[in-house]
């Protein structure tokens, strides 16, 4: 009975996590898909193509349903965007993570690791302990989630500009065309920043796994 019911929890435990991580990595998609929906919800509305009140007399669970995979499969779709909007945005300052990182750990200097491919590396953390990759999993993610909510804001931005012409509440328009473009800039700034924590998360957990440059050293 006991050995059961520790199957039991055992097997609840596993499912918990599996559906903690596909939640992460939906909403990963799905915020910024979600920006994207609403943003397109607003001009069809605006430009009166449909009637989203009549969108809203669906069903509760199916509308929820609709969003939610419309979201997810906006963000995917999307994610070349963002891309393309962390290229366009100029970078103030330029990535130096391995240069900072041996600056603040001299003893690291001569290691083989330092050099390798983050990602390549970030896949050796999480063969020796996923638990301490997901740091650096979530880092990642969250950076991309807002590198990807980027365009969205300066589509919203160009909506405000187009408003400020012709709606009816000019200075309504102008604040919202600046804070929007404003966020656009801010997000990529801030995604950029957490990718940069992430790769130095990585080289910082990286000096603990064993004989992790014997095996850089051996692959060279």
């Amino acid at each position: 009975m006991a050995v059961a019911a520790g199957s039991a929890t055992a097997t609840c435990l596993d499912v918990g996590v599996t559906i903690a991580v596909g939640i992460f990595e939906l909403f990963t998609y799905a915020i910024p898909g979600s920006l994207y929906l609403a943003f397109f919800a607003y001009v069809v509305g605006r430009a009166h193509w449909i009637d989203l009140a009549a969108v809203t007399r669906m069903p509760v669970f199916l509308l929820v349903v609709a969003i939610v995979l419309i979201s997810y499969l906006m963000g995917y779709l999307a994610y070349p965007v963002g891309e393309l909007a962390n290229k366009i945005v100029p970078r103030h300052r330029q990535n130096h993570t391995r240069n900072d990182f041996l600056r603040r750990n001299p003893a690291a200097k001569d290691r083989e690791y330092v050099n390798a491919d983050p990602f390549l590396l970030l896949a050796a953390l999480q063969l020796h302990d996923n638990e301490v990759a997901t740091d650096v999993t979530r880092l990642r993610a969250t950076g991309l989630m807002l590198r990807n909510s980027a365009p969205p804001m300066l589509l919203a931005a160009i909506a405000a500009i187009v408003e400020l012409f012709v709606g009816h509440s000019p200075v309504f328009a102008s604040t919202c065309a600046v804070l929007f473009l404003a966020g656009f800039f801010a997000l990529i700034v801030q995604a950029r920043r957490l990718g940069r924590w992430a790769s130095m998360r990585t080289l910082e957990f990286g000096f603990w796994l064993p004989d992790i440059d014997e095996k850089f050293r051996a692959d060279s």
